[in-house]
């Protein structure tokens, strides 16, 4: 069955090029259309489409059919080219004649519009929580180890002290700003284009702001085109939103990697947490991290690509859209096991003892050292001078106990303020 069916077969070698893998990722918004068909078909008894009976009937069969999906029963067949076709289908079925009623005054542009919005609104707030339990995860370990100090680099070159506290807490703070990015889009997608049918609206009096209510979007896209034109721009969104914290943990992960490696020796994590090799019996290596990396890393090209399928399309639909669903919903369900995974493994972090005395971290304190002269009332380039000719000459000594006192430094971590600044 197909939705367009005119009483004529379409070439087999065209139909799977044009369905291509439309049934398996259709199962992710499987619930979505049901709950958006169920809003659809309370707005038409409210403008007499169809009877309060009718609708009766459609509630019944529509919440088998979310029960079935809930518990993994649903299944598209090869015979079905997508879901919106196949739940059409299962209400005939089981209705008759009520269910060829629910497609009126709707097109399957905007079924799979409406769809992958509640999708997409949903699993943004589903990430955004798991983001918030990282956050508070890596606060925690901040807060723990706080007092580990840790040699700070720039270049790769050792540069300055840091700490554990510092390291972790950095991390949690730049989740918020992904955060920030998050909601904003989340902004974007909390808006209803249900009605925008084929992109030009119907002329049956639908009511849209009954079904924006019915499905909780904060408002309506109100311009019919506009809300095809939607489709796109909300995918580019999203994928810049998941890029932008992939590009965090990614960069997060990168540390992991480096500072596990024996050459630096920071941190390390329990056997069970990593993986061998087999033919060097000594390796522990984080694959676990370096996965993170690289499947992040392929999530931040992914704006490139939204952008590229969508960039010069004229106005009105085009079936290049098909193309946006796959690799979007698989960045979000990739995205969520990145999140769990990160939180589950760094939670069991093994923050090592770090000898600052060691010959090759003897230089981590020269700016110190500066400093200390500054407040004796040498000038900061005099200052500089000397401490450099003392580097230079081998006879520099180590200042260990200067005190970092400002707000975001070593030993003023600010982690109650950080934790304020969470959104809400």
């Amino acid at each position: 069955m197909k939705l367009w069916d005119k009483g004529f077969s379409i070439d087999k070698q065209i139909e799977n090029f044009t369905v291509g893998n439309d049934r398996e990722i259709d199962i992710h918004i499987a619930k979505y259309d049901v709950q958006a068909s169920l809003a659809h078909a309370i707005m038409l008894d409210s403008i007499g489409i169809i009877t309060t009976d009718e609708l009766a009937d459609l509630k019944k069969g529509l919440q088998e059919l979310a029960t079935d999906i809930e518990n993994g029963d649903f299944v598209i067949e090869p015979s079905f080219e997508d879901v919106h076709s196949k739940i059409e289908w299962e209400l005939t079925n089981k209705l008759g004649e009520v269910g060829k009623k629910i497609h009126t005054a709707r097109s399957r542009n905007d079924q799979v519009l409406v769809a992958l919005q509640l999708y997409y609104k949903e699993n943004l707030a589903i990430v955004n929580d798991k983001v918030k339990t990282l956050f508070d995860t890596l606060l925690s370990l901040a807060e723990t180890h706080k007092d580990s100090l840790l040699p700070g680099y720039t270049h790769l070159q050792v540069a300055m002290p840091s700490s554990f506290g510092l390291w972790f807490s950095a991390y949690a703070e730049l989740l918020i700003d992904d955060v920030y990015v998050l909601n904003a889009v989340s902004k974007v997608v909390d808006q209803n284009p249900l009605g925008s049918a084929a992109g030009y609206g119907s002329s049956f009096p639908i009511d849209r702001e009954l079904t924006t209510k019915e499905l909780n979007f904060a408002t309506l896209k109100y311009n019919v085109v506009a809300a095809q034109l939607s489709r796109g721009k909300s995918e580019r969104s999203i994928a810049a939103a998941l890029g932008g914290l992939c590009n965090t943990m990614a960069r997060f992960a990168m540390d992991v990697c480096l500072y596990m490696s024996q050459n630096f020796g920071f941190i390390s994590f329990p056997d069970e947490l990593t993986t061998g090799s087999s033919i060097m019996p000594h390796k522990k290596n984080p694959d676990v991290f370096e996965l993170i990396r690289g499947k992040c890393n392929k999530i931040q090209a992914l704006h490139s690509e939204m952008l590229l399928i969508t960039n010069n399309l004229p106005t009105g639909y085009h079936r290049d859209f098909q193309l946006l669903k796959e690799n979007i919903i698989a960045a979000f369900e990739d995205v969520k096991d990145i999140l769990d995974i990160f939180n589950y493994s760094i939670q069991q972090v093994i923050v090592k003892d770090i000898d600052l005395n060691d010959e090759k971290y003897q230089y981590l304190f020269t700016v110190d050292s500066i400093n200390n002269l500054v407040v004796e009332g040498m000038s900061f380039r005099e200052a500089y001078q000397k401490i450099g000719s003392q580097v230079q000459e081998g006879t520099y000594k180590p200042d260990l106990g200067k005190q970092h006192s400002h707000l975001g430094s070593i030993h003023n971590l600010g982690l109650d303020k950080i934790a304020e600044k969470y959104p809400k």
